[in-house]
């Protein structure tokens, strides 16, 4: 809208079914989000409207709640989801603490589909072909993309904790410091966005999927996890002797209960289990761990006031409100319901039967609609909306016949 509009108070309003809006630009069933089909309004959250810093001409963002026209959040919102969560923490006098690791690649400009992403051509005439991971080098000429990205980061107010390159061919990956859920959710979709508008601006494309590449590492969104007291700022994972807490134990029960029901929320696409299925590099498990990158649910290592519990399972793909809003829900219900978990494992392992996780988007979206736990912590509305619109997507994948199904299959009697 203009900024006249904007300053001067004018309400935005927008249809309610646009929440359900699947990724192709169809819409499920109108009776998943009210067959009136009526109007939401657009909230601005006075703490983030952005200019834009890579805009040539004068353009702002805000991120806006989505709420009913009687004022209460919208069920289908995910921001919204997000904070009724923190206010549950909030009325056990508790506050959950985040950060999230979030992986990308850059590409050059794919203007075929039907072709395999490619590196840049770097400044030495080549394309990375592998060997820069964890590497101080900068021949992939990538420099002045990166130099803007700080820059406009800087003037988002994003800071940042760690930069590197990943394992994979032009893969790389930032760590947002930890603070506020709902802040570290709104600076992952800021960040996202940044990425792709600068990248257009160089002539690149940053890639947020899940795998895009095959024989290489897929882009995780990892979410670091702690409680701490409102008031003190104590975390309740760690003792007075730096010991865990029966909470720590609870919290991990509970991460370990939901983690099956909710494996279509922190892994919403068909692409999403081509990186799942490397259980190292993206373990798809329940288990848990003292600093064992194979299991779903890491500890890392840490002074005890940093204790925290590490989900492994999102990919960069995930909506960052709902798989944050879906971790932490499952984490209060260990917490409520005094959930144990099961021993924690080291060293190689074979994942048990019953932390095993959903290997298919069509697996995970009947788990997801089976599951009375996620009905009773995000309404029935939006979980039987989420996976209308999440099963009109895995139709629309299946009505189209894959490269390597020509390649292999053709020739077969």
């Amino acid at each position: 809208m203009t900024a006249e509009g904007f300053l001067e108070g004018r309400r935005l309003q927008m249809a309610r079914g646009v929440l359900l809006q699947c990724i192709m630009g169809g819409y499920p069933a109108a009776r998943f989000y009210g067959s009136d089909d009526g109007d939401l309004a657009l909230v601005a959250d006075p703490a983030q409207i952005h200019p834009l810093p890579w805009s040539q001409e004068p353009r702002a963002l805000a991120i806006c709640d989505a709420d009913e026209l009687t004022g209460e959040s919208s069920n289908l919102s995910t921001r919204g989801q997000l904070k009724k969560v923190i206010a549950r923490y909030a009325a056990l006098g508790l506050a959950p603490v985040v950060a999230t690791e979030l992986e990308f690649f850059v590409f050059a400009p794919n203007t075929d589909p039907t072709q395999p992403f490619q590196p840049p051509v770097g400044l030495d005439g080549r394309r990375e072909d592998g060997h820069s991971a964890f590497s101080v080098s900068s021949n992939n000429g990538l420099r002045p993309f990166f130099s803007e990205v700080y820059k406009c980061m800087a003037a988002l107010g994003l800071p940042r904790d760690t930069f590197m390159h990943e394992m994979g061919v032009s893969q790389f990956e930032i760590n947002l410091l930890h603070g506020d859920p709902l802040l570290l959710a709104d600076q992952t979709f800021l960040f996202k966005h940044l990425l792709k508008e600068v990248a257009l601006k160089h002539g690149l494309t940053v890639v947020c999927m899940a795998k895009p590449l095959a024989h290489t590492p897929g882009s995780s969104m990892h979410i670091h996890q702690s409680i701490v007291e409102i008031g003190s700022g104590k975390n309740v994972f760690s003792d007075e002797n730096g010991q865990p807490t029966a909470m720590f134990r609870h919290f991990i029960g509970g991460q370990q209960a939901g983690m099956a029901d909710f494996t279509a929320l922190f892994a919403p696409n068909v692409n999403s289990y081509q990186r799942l299925c490397h259980p190292f590099a993206s373990p798809n498990n329940a288990c848990w761990s003292h600093d064992n990158r194979a299991a779903g649910l890491r500890i890392p290592a840490s002074s005890s006031v940093a204790r925290r519990v590490e989900n492994r399972l999102p990919g960069a793909d995930a909506n960052p409100y709902l798989a944050i809003a879906a971790s932490l829900a499952a984490g209060l219900h260990g917490i409520e319901h005094e959930l144990e978990p099961t021993a924690p494992i080291q060293g190689e392992f074979e994942v048990p039967d019953n932390l095993s996780l959903p290997c298919t988007l069509h697996a995970a979206l009947e788990r997801l609609k089976r599951s009375q736990l996620a009905k009773e912590l995000f309404g029935k509305e939006f979980v039987e909306g989420y996976i209308a619109s999440k099963s009109m997507e895995l139709t629309s994948f299946f009505d189209e016949i894959t490269p390597w199904e020509r390649r292999v299959l053709a020739a077969q009697a």
